[in-house]
């Protein structure tokens, strides 16, 4: 994963108050619940005293006790209270259970992968969604590095084969362009945004990106890192993806149908049939994607990439820079 990024790895309704939640996230065990304000805690699923999954125990106003010994953590991490040491002693500090900045926005929880800051850059989202907009979720789960997820949703030369029943109708196998470019909103934001020029194959030649006009619509795609994805179809529809990762080889999927249905009878049956269609399509996705190797793909691991994989190769040059910048501070 790329590092001193904000992921989105849960809806907020998944976190009840009162009730505590493991999963696994980043390739680590993390135990999320919310504190008595509602605030989400995200913190390592390990006590640092004999190695218990504090997801077994139990709150205790705003801390999480440990199951086997009760030991007491608060929001921070920080031991609160050591029972076998009496309530009047001082836990040791190195009792301290690592914590992750975690943030809730647009009804997803976010945490902060990397190293701690005095101020966090804003959470990604698309500020063309407006808030008024409804939405339904449905989750799946591949098997699969969560950047090839993300990278199928930038391949534009897929379309009529993987989905040729279904969004790829039309036989339009040429690719022109396609024309990829990176935008930034604020100091570490990167957002690619994708036009797609595909048609059907009667002997021309394929438009060179630069031999495209620039665009004046909207773009058809977006990704903005870490984790997230919009297909803006329409303004008053919108499919959005969020590529939570559970470790190098599994991603669960967040696939939500954004719509402006408003007669309240209608609004959850129109967003559960677009949602099925859409999972209908992602799971045409899912069975290809899921064979590519290796798992995590890269710069320079031997694929033969061709000028419709542009915005592939945006994806992970923007990455690898990430990472490098990343590794460089550490």
């Amino acid at each position: 994963m790329i590092p001193n990024q904000w992921y989105a790895i849960l809806e907020s309704n998944e976190i009840k108050k009162g009730k505590i939640a493991s999963i696994i996230r980043m390739g680590e065990k993390l135990v999320v619940w919310r504190d008595s304000q509602d605030r989400v805690s995200v913190m390592s699923d390990r006590c640092p005293h004999r190695g218990v999954a504090l997801s077994a125990g139990k709150l205790i106003g705003d801390c999480i006790q440990c199951p086997f010994h009760g030991f007491e953590y608060d929001t921070s991490g920080t031991c609160s209270v050591v029972p076998a040491n009496g309530k009047n002693t001082k836990p040791p500090k190195a009792l301290h259970v690592k914590t992750y900045p975690a943030s809730e926005a647009h009804d997803f929880i976010y945490i902060w992968w990397g190293e701690p800051l005095d101020e966090y850059p804003p959470l990604p989202w698309f500020e063309s969604i407006p808030e008024s907009m409804a939405y339904y979720t449905l989750k799946d789960h591949w098997a699969s590095h969560y950047s090839r997820a993300i990278e199928n949703q930038l391949d534009v030369v897929h379309l009529p084969f993987v989905h040729y029943n279904t969004i790829g109708r039309g036989n339009r196998t040429l690719v022109n362009g396609p024309i990829a470019i990176e935008e930034s909103h604020w100091p570490g934001d990167h957002l690619i945004n994708l036009w797609v020029y595909n048609e059907r194959d009667e002997g021309q030649i394929p438009k060179k990106p630069s031999e495209l006009p620039l665009p004046e619509r909207r773009p058809f795609l977006q990704f903005r890192y870490g984790n997230i994805w919009q297909n803006w179809i329409a303004d008053n529809l919108r499919i959005v993806l969020a590529f939570a990762p559970i470790d190098n080889e599994n991603t669960l999927m967040y696939l939500r149908y954004y719509h402006t249905m408003r007669i309240p009878v209608l609004r959850q049956i129109y967003g559960w049939l677009g949602s099925i269609g859409n999972l209908i399509i992602e799971r045409q996705d899912r069975r290809v994607v899921i064979t590519q190797r290796p798992h995590r793909p890269d710069l320079g691991i031997g694929e033969i990439l061709i000028q419709g994989d542009n915005p592939i190769v945006l994806y992970r040059k923007i990455r690898r820079s990430l990472i490098d910048e990343s590794n460089k501070q550490s």
